[in-house]
């Protein structure tokens, strides 16, 4: 999962990883990042610690993705989002300064993105059998953010990118009708509606100028920890016994997604887009869900079908379609981790 996000249990939360994190900001709208050290960017090649960066990032993220699947297999999904959120707020907390611009908005961001995002996405995570169908369903926030996009910021669309919409869309419903897909129907559809959150998200952040990347993360962690902490006990059965009892590998993906994910890959992915254009670099984190369904198919039990291939290769042919022909999207919280 998690996670940009930007992937969504596999993405950053960046926000999802965003995270809302400049990764996913920067997807959808490399203009709307502005770097104080701007003149840093270079239209040269990668060099190799830029490419091993990239490297390092898609593989968190991936990572990220069945590490969701397993925490969320142990403790109360809406726990594990709790956790995660309180281990990233230690490092995230020095960045919640004044001023807060726009604070309605503000707050509609960082509800959209923290407990809203991530208790739909960790919810499917756990209650679905499949990591990659649910990991492939997850990069529909592309879509999703050039719809709102349109609709909300009035961007033009390009042929090219709704036939991407059309065909991502068809992909997943076509994935979701073979029998093995089927049954994470409601899975992939509580998916769906997370990415829609994320994307809303995602140009809500485009429409608050000024407001730095890491404060987001900072305050969605500080509004996410405890309003998920609360909607587990509120919502969810057994929460102490089964966070008492887990065995001691959730607790290292738990940190996984709270420290290496949302902080590490965030951190190389600023120093990344700091240095290049992000749209030179920003293409590279589609082979995320790659990573996941490799994991899911080789350790974790996915069941592979024609069906299922020919639906996850349409959506990632969409996104694709949709993000490199308005050249500005793509990674993916992940992060729905």
């Amino acid at each position: 999962m998690d996670e940009g996000r930007l992937a969504s249990a596999g993405r950053p939360f960046l926000v999802p990883d965003a995270r809302i994190t400049v990764a996913r900001t920067a997807l959808i709208d490399p203009g709307a990042v502005v770097w104080s050290k701007r003149s840093m960017s270079s239209k040269g090649p990668l060099s190799g610690l830029e490419r091993l960066a990239i490297l390092a990032i898609i593989l968190t993220w991936g990572l990220n993705n069945a590490a969701a699947k397993v925490a969320t297999a142990h403790l109360p999904p809406m726990m594990v989002g709790a956790l995660r959120f309180a281990l990233a707020l230690m490092f995230l907390f020095p960045f919640i300064k004044p001023p807060f611009p726009q604070p309605r908005r503000l707050l509609a961001i960082v509800l959209l993105s923290g407990p809203i995002h991530f208790a739909l996405i960790y919810i499917a995570f756990g209650m679905g059998k499949s990591l990659s169908a649910l990991v492939v369903a997850s990069q529909l926030w592309i879509p999703f953010t050039a719809i709102f996009a349109w609709r909300m910021l009035g961007e033009s669309m390009r042929l090219p990118a709704v036939l991407g919409l059309v065909i991502a869309f068809a992909g997943v419903a076509w994935m979701s009708l073979d029998p093995h897909g089927a049954a994470d129907l409601k899975a992939i559809g509580l998916v769906v509606i997370a990415c829609a959150c994320w994307a809303l998200a995602t140009v809500l952040v485009r429409q608050t100028p000024g407001v730095k990347p890491l404060k987001v993360q900072g305050m969605t962690a500080l509004v996410a920890a405890p309003v998920m902490l609360a909607m587990s006990f509120t919502f969810e059965t057994d929460v102490v016994h089964r966070t008492l009892t887990a065995p001691w590998y959730v607790w290292g993906c738990v940190a996984f997604a709270g420290v290496v994910s949302t902080i590490g890959a965030s951190a190389l992915l600023f120093w990344l887009v700091q240095r290049r254009e992000a749209g030179q670099v920003t293409p590279y984190f589609l082979l995320t869900p790659l990573v996941s369904c490799t994991i899911g198919v080789l350790f974790m039990g996915d069941v592979v079908t024609s069906q299922l291939v020919i639906g996850a290769g349409a959506t990632m042919l969409g996104v694709a379609l949709v993000a490199l022909t308005e050249k500005k999207v793509i990674p993916p919280e992940g992060e729905a981790t």
